[in-house]
């Protein structure tokens, strides 16, 4: 009789870079006042999440022409938010974009990933985009709002 597999146990869980990890506490605690952002995509091969570009001073729109077409992409944006009432904040949101037309092994295995790299580094603002035209400000601003 042949061995059954169930959906979980195929879904492959990649771990995350050391040198990564290192980077993304790093971020975190980063002190520069303006819009930052780490890339991340999946060696394949190695099953590792890799750092794939770092950049200082960017908008979403910048990001949005940076991000693959096909390809799903980890984005941690460190976003200069500015409050209603005048009040400033640094949000750190983890987005994963993964475009309607990538391959659908790679679409699993990156959402099979994506909570351990969520957990490694301590991420809570966690939004997905499908669309890679979605990822506006106002769209940010928006998911934010959720967060009061």
């Amino acid at each position: 009789c042949g061995q059954m597999t169930t959906k979980s146990s195929s879904l492959v869980v990649c771990e995350v870079d050391a040198s990564l990890q290192e980077k993304l506490k790093k971020f975190r605690f980063r002190k520069e006042t303006n819009n930052a952002a780490i890339l991340m995509k999946i060696d394949m091969e190695k099953q590792l999440v890799v750092l794939e570009e770092e950049y200082e001073n960017i908008s979403l729109d910048e990001i949005r022409e940076e991000l693959p077409e096909l390809t799903c992409t980890y984005i941690v944006y460190s976003y200069k938010l500015t409050h209603g009432d005048g009040r400033i904040s640094y949000p750190l949101c983890f987005i994963f974009s993964s475009p309607v037309g990538c391959k659908p092994e790679q679409q699993m295995m990156y959402a099979g990933s994506k909570n351990r790299l969520v957990q490694s580094a301590d991420l809570t603002k966690i939004f997905e985009v499908r669309n890679p035209d979605d990822l506006t400000e106002d769209w940010l601003k928006e998911k934010l709002s959720f967060f009061r």
